[in-house]
């Protein structure tokens, strides 16, 4: 999860509709919100192991500030995560950083790929990935991206993106060769404010 940091019957028209055209309908069709509140489901496959690892929680994102996980099963923990740490809290309360992205540049780069891929931020990126974009029948898109630097293709070797007016499903196939898909469900920006705890969680 800490590398996320979290997103149809037939296609539109005789062919899919990809590069310019298709970015430009992504970024008419993905809401821009101050805040999002869901549930995800994760599935990780890990290479090597032959049943993947399930989980599933709530979310909460703040755009400009960061997300929260709630992990609620098989084991409740919690991961806050900006553009500047990763912070984990345990079963038993207690705090720990995972990551300082202040101390480690290439941190920061994976966060900020996070809230783009968390929030639909097609510009932000476009700027770290080639994109391959597909419209979809009624307000569904997807899209294909491929690390365009050696660094972060360290981190990630594809990433695809499914959605409408939200990111509802991304599937990631890491460096190592992990592949990890999540899906999105029950998603509200309302209310579209944070409330007190989620405000100090993401100071």
């Amino acid at each position: 999860m800490a590398k996320f940091a979290i997103v149809a019957a037939c296609l539109l028209g005789p062919a899919p509709a990809f590069a310019a055209d298709g970015l430009d309908i992504v970024r008419q069709r993905v809401a821009q919100v101050a805040v999002l509140r869901g549930g995800f489901e994760q599935e990780k496959q890990v290479a090597g192991f032959r049943n993947p690892l399930r989980s599933q929680g709530r979310f909460v994102l703040a755009r400009g500030k960061g997300v929260v996980w709630t992990t609620l099963q098989p084991f409740p923990s919690e991961l806050v995560v900006t553009r500047d740490r990763i912070l984990s809290r345990q079963r038993d309360g207690s705090l720990r950083v995972e990551v300082d992205a202040r101390q480690q540049p290439a941190m920061r780069s994976v966060n900020a790929v996070m809230f783009s891929l968390m929030s639909g931020d097609v510009g932000a990126l476009a700027s770290r990935f080639d994109l391959q974009a597909q419209a979809l029948p009624g307000d569904a898109w997807k899209l294909t991206l491929k690390p365009k630097s050696a660094a972060l293709a360290r981190s990630f070797a594809s990433i695809e993106l499914q959605g409408d007016r939200y990111v509802r499903e991304v599937g990631v196939v890491e460096g190592n060769g992990d592949r990890t898909r999540l899906r999105f469900v029950e998603l509200s920006e309302t209310p579209a404010q944070l409330d007190a705890d989620e405000a100090r969680k993401l100071d």
